[in-house]
């Protein structure tokens, strides 16, 4: 079901497959939503305590989002912080996709008694040089030109299937991403995401990632993408060396969007991070 955790500056919307056992809790990519993954993580209910949440300024949340004011991804795993202490069923499995793996991490490395497990898909791993403009790059251009509103999730999707990062994704994780993804708007529906707070976040990237791996104390587990991985090599090698016993694996036949692609392989690290943790 979806349900809110109230927060002194709105809500964060999430959903809840009920269950019992250890909790395990699913973080998404920058410009989607907890719905997107729900096809992929679905079956795993009744296996564990399963939830996953739509992030600030995505999907149902309700915390304030404004892309002027927003200047650093330590939003993120601070929220995320608040909303586990508040449903307080931990430790977690935190697993993660894209933005939402960095997220995990970060939460680790901050609060380290609130995570067994950390299970992370094509992680944002990288550091941006000191004196690195992003703002024209393909992906903050990109984001910034997305159109907001359609007629309706049909003429949505209709835009998506089969283009740029939707071409590799199963009918039933697009639908999903849509049903998340799309709020009611006077032309019809609206992006959930705001195209500016998305482009934002590519603008800023991640900050502390060296310092995060360096602090984690909990069992690692890092699959990152045969193709356009956000997982950059340095990073990479200094997870190696900080965490010898870490399983780094490259994902051959996959993009940036390992778990649309291979949602088996997403439940079963799950399902491996449960039973080892």
């Amino acid at each position: 079901m979806r349900r809110a955790v109230a927060l002194d500056d709105g809500a964060v919307n999430l959903l809840d497959w009920g269950g019992s056992g250890p909790a395990v809790h699913f973080t998404h990519a920058n410009g989607f939503n907890a719905e997107t993954y729900a096809p992929i993580l679905a079956p795993l209910a009744g296996e564990a305590r399963l939830l996953a949440s739509d992030l600030r300024g995505h999907g149902f949340t309700t915390l304030p989002a404004d892309p002027a004011g927003h200047t650093s991804w330590r939003i993120y795993p601070a929220d995320l912080i608040r909303v586990l202490d508040a449903i307080g069923e931990g430790p977690y499995v935190l697993a993660g996709h894209s933005m939402g793996g960095t997220t995990s991490l970060l939460v680790a490395a901050a609060r380290p008694d609130l995570v067994r497990a950390l299970v992370l898909f094509d992680p944002v791993a990288v550091e941006f040089p000191p004196d690195f403009d992003p703002s024209g790059t393909p992906l903050v251009v990109g984001a910034r030109k997305r159109r907001p509103v359609f007629p309706d999730a049909a003429a949505a999707k209709r835009a998506y299937i089969g283009r740029g990062a939707f071409k590799t994704w199963p009918d039933e994780t697009l639908d999903a991403y849509l049903r998340g993804g799309l709020k009611p708007d006077p032309e019809g529906v609206r992006l959930a995401c705001d195209p500016l707070w998305e482009a934002q976040n590519f603008s800023l990237g991640p900050s502390g990632v060296r310092e995060a791996i360096d602090t984690v104390t909990c069992p690692i587990t890092l699959l990152y993408a045969g193709e356009g991985s956000t997982s950059r090599p340095d990073i990479l090698a200094h997870l190696r060396a900080r965490h010898p016993a870490a399983r780094v694996e490259q994902i051959e036949g996959t993009t940036h969007f390992l778990p649309m692609e291979r949602p088996e392989l997403v439940r079963a690290e799950i399902r491996r991070a449960l039973a080892s943790s």
